[in-house]
């Protein structure tokens, strides 16, 4: 019984739930449907519990079998981690490098520094992870990530951080040139915009607090995955917000958006590189050499001017 649940059962749950199927996760795993299944039917043989029901057209997770994925996927991260930090201790070079892109900026401003780094010739895996708002810092504090491009100052959690400031991103309350607050004139009130739905990014955070902003009271909410689909809401008429000017400053000039003249006032949201501090004991867990070439090399100035602005306090 104790030796039930494996770290490979884990695997194949979280692939079926995240491909959608048997079929889907044998052939991210490189198996055969059939060794999927008896994975999936040992355990739930040992645990003597049904992890999908199969009643439909399709298997579903059983409320047993969701709290089993979400619980283990916790183990796997952990795992990994793990197995990650072993390596690194070993090599000089990690085999990869996990980055959190702040979804309030685009990824495509790493992509730069990205080349230059596989110009080296190491053969370190970099990973570019989303994340919205405190999703950032979360992924920092619970290593899931080695470094954070676009941490923000207000989410900050407890915990022995580097940072580097970037610079800050400046918002504006903008919709659809159909919307129609769009041909309002003069500013807008709290009572007038709360009449309409607020597009929300959700934010990312698994164990941290999620953050909100820029949400009057008494407003309804269209929630999407991240700012992008935000913006691309707004654009289609959905419904308004805050959205950070460097991404939508084409559309604004191109009058695919409108900029509103609204009362309430939201303070440019300042940002950060951040990784964990160097502890005192030697350990070199967070310090290799990429992670150090990531740091050094996203810490030059100017270089990200067309989406961050400089700091002026």
């Amino acid at each position: 019984m104790h030796n039930a649940i494996t770290i490979d059962a884990l695997k194949v749950l979280d692939a079926i739930d995240r491909r959608g199927s048997f079929a889907g996760a044998a052939s991210e795993l490189f198996r055969v449907p059939s060794a999927i299944s008896y994975t999936v039917q040992k355990l739930e043989d040992d645990l003597d519990i049904e992890i999908f029901d199969r009643s439909g057209h399709r298997a579903r997770l059983t409320p047993a079998g969701r709290y089993l994925l979400e619980e283990g996927r916790a183990l796997l991260d952990a795992t990994d981690a793990l197995a990650h930090a072993t390596k690194q201790v070993a090599q000089g070079w990690e085999t990869r490098i996990k980055i959190a892109v702040n979804s309030l900026l685009p990824m495509q401003a790493l992509y730069p520094a990205i080349r230059d780094f596989q110009a080296l010739g190491v053969p370190v895996e970099i990973q570019l992870i989303e994340e919205v708002f405190t999703g950032a810092w979360d992924a920092l504090q619970c290593r899931r990530v080695d470094l954070v491009f676009g941490a923000d100052a207000l989410s900050r959690p407890a915990g022995q951080f580097m940072t580097r400031i970037l610079g800050q991103i400046p918002f504006r309350y903008a919709v659809a040139p159909n919307h129609p607050l769009a041909s309002h004139k003069g500013p807008i009130s709290e009572e007038e915009i709360a009449g309409f739905p607020a597009i929300v990014a959700a934010d990312s955070a698994r164990h941290l607090q999620p953050a909100t902003a820029g949400i009057f009271s008494r407003q309804r909410t269209i929630t999407v995955t991240n700012v992008e689909q935000k913006i691309s809401a707004q654009q289609a008429g959905l419904g308004v917000g805050w959205l950070p000017e460097p991404l939508i400053r084409d559309r604004l000039e191109r009058g695919e958006l409108v900029e509103l003249d609204v009362e309430a006032v939201r303070q440019p949201a300042v940002i950060y590189l951040a990784r964990h501090q160097e502890n005192q004991t030697g350990e070199q867990r967070c310090q290799g050499n990429a992670l150090k070439w990531f740091w050094d090399r996203l810490s030059e100035p100017g270089q990200f001017s067309r989406w961050i602005d400089p700091h002026t306090q």
